[in-house]
């Protein structure tokens, strides 16, 4: 076994863990990152999603470093990627025109971009482990002392120390190992008062579907027809609870009217599924080369299970197959639709097969924190008057999106309504008694459905970039995350921190956004 040492641990390379090793990149301090692919990113590489960000994104709502990130894609394509002369001088390129971001672009480029950011050749005091995941951890005193990791090619085993440990996991893998207190699934009315909790007992299994994307390209002219995935016949005959439909159909839910919608593959007037998240637009560029869209359509949520808290077989059960859902998903547009010219599209992926490395995860294990948000905190409803949610107890940083709920892995319906731009509390950040752990992703103190609308790219990057300032704030003058918590004058210091790095804590009050 290799013994390793550092300040920080972060455990997991997904967006959060990314945006917290870029920060910790411009100290001293030693840290190691692991990350169970070869890819860092998360959502924006490795899951391949396209950037879900609020409406104000070109001009505010979001980190410096997250901005950085958008221009530099946009350099990248400027660069390398044979733009026409049009689209190069467009500001606010987008380079695959997806109208679900602003900044649709492929999941390999993103990587490109991260990996050329976080410059870890130039950096002897970050430590990248890839195909690496977390096996145990050793506590006392309500404090981690070291995580033992293992590599999933080699098997190789490590045990890392450290003062702090950072959970950028997707599914907030070290709370269980480290025994630290988390909630799973939803919670009950009676718990929260959220106006969309449920009136029954907290359920673990009511937890959001995931996907496993693909990237899809378009050939007109080559028969791409890919042989029967073994579990066709159950996903082309599947039509899941409060669906209008089959699910592989054109057939969707409107989720905020209840009715049935008709979502197909092209045309349509622009409202279909492949220019939805659509990240080639050949139009965009001097060369020959396909369109390609994302495959992250209501059509392929996998609401089969959860894969948390469940015996790994089970759980690897489950992956494989919300990837047959997606292979099926496809095979079912070649066969019964006619479009045999489709076919996933590896060159986006990194990946034999044009699959995504891992699946997209909206939703995992949460800490039970200093302070918890709920949905009269952030959403429209329950603050008519406002235009900007209610302010947060010591804000550490800001987000907007819709509370976003898919369809649940025990059968619950979807949740989707409007919410207020808000604040990301440093409470939520902090777990009640573990003293050397932070939440860096999806993972913080939120509810089943507040998670619905701080789970996504900018949020999870502000979460991962604060919680990685916190460690090394507290490094630095020899305090704990729990007395910034309680010593205004603390958190004074620290939030200079975080403008500093252009971390925006407050949004405009003074216009209507």
């Amino acid at each position: 076994m290799t013994h390793l040492e550092c300040d920080i641990c972060i455990v997991g390379g997904g967006t959060g863990g990314t945006a917290a090793a870029l920060a910790l990149a411009e100290h001293n301090f030693r840290v190691i990152i692991t990350e169970p692919t070869d890819w860092i990113g998360g959502q924006l590489t490795s899951q391949a999603v396209p950037p879900d960000e609020n409406p104000w994104i070109e001009t505010t709502g979001c980190t410096a470093s997250y901005r950085d990130y958008r221009n530099r894609v946009r350099a990248h394509y400027r660069q390398h990627e044979n733009l026409t002369p049009q689209a190069a001088l467009n500001s606010r390129l987008n380079p695959g025109s997806g109208w679900v971001s602003h900044l649709s672009h492929t999941p390999a480029i993103g990587h490109k971009v991260l990996r050329e950011m976080l410059a870890l050749e130039q950096n002897p005091h970050i430590i990248l482990l890839t195909h690496t995941i977390p096996t145990q951890a050793e506590t006392q005193d309500d404090q981690i002392i070291s995580v033992s990791v293992q590599n999933t090619l080699t098997n190789e085993q490590s045990h890392i120390t450290a003062k702090y440990f950072l959970d950028a996991t997707e599914l907030g893998d070290l709370l269980p190992l480290t025994r630290t207190e988390y909630n799973l699934g939803s919670e009950s009315k009676a718990q929260t008062n959220e106006p969309n909790a449920t009136d029954f007992p907290p359920e673990s299994e009511n937890v959001q579907s995931f996907t496993w994307c693909a990237a899809l390209t378009y050939d007109h002219d080559i028969d791409n027809t890919i042989n029967k995935p073994d579990q066709y016949d159950f996903w082309a005959n599947y039509q899941p609870p409060n669906w209008p439909d089959k699910l592989l159909s054109f057939t969707m839910l409107h989720v905020q009217r209840g009715e049935k919608l008709h979502f197909p593959l092209f045309e349509n007037n622009g409202f279909n599924l492949f220019s939805y998240r659509q990240i080639v637009k050949p139009e965009f560029h001097t060369d020959t080369r396909l369109p390609a869209t994302i495959m992250n359509w209501p059509m392929n949520d996998f609401d089969g299970g959860t894969v948390i808290d469940v015996a790994p077989e089970l759980a690897e059960q489950r992956y494989n197959s919300s990837k047959q859902l997606t292979l099926s998903m496809l095979y079912w547009l070649q066969t019964e639709q006619g479009y045999t010219g489709l076919r996933f599209a590896p060159e986006h992926t990194g990946t034999p097969d044009g699959l995504a490395k891992s699946a997209y995860i909206r939703e995992s294990r949460r800490i039970q924190a200093l302070h918890t948000v709920l949905e009269q905190d952030v959403a429209a409803y329950t603050n008519p008057s406002s235009v900007i949610a209610p302010e947060m107890p010591k804000s550490v940083g800001i987000g907007a999106y819709r509370i976003d709920l898919h369809p649940s892995a025990n059968g619950r319906s979807t949740i989707d309504t409007s919410t207020l731009p808000f604040q990301i509390p440093l409470g939520s950040l902090i777990p009640q008694r573990t003293k050397n752990l932070l939440a860096a992703c999806k993972n913080i103190g939120v509810t089943h459905i507040t998670n619905g609308c701080y789970r996504l790219h900018p949020i999870e990057w502000n979460i991962g970039e604060s919680a990685a300032l916190l460690a090394a704030f507290c490094l630095t003058t020899s305090s704990t995350p729990h007395q910034v918590h309680s010593n205004d004058e603390l958190f004074q210091d620290f939030q200079n921190w975080l403008w500093q790095r252009g971390i925006l804590t407050d949004w405009p009050r003074f216009r209507a956004l």
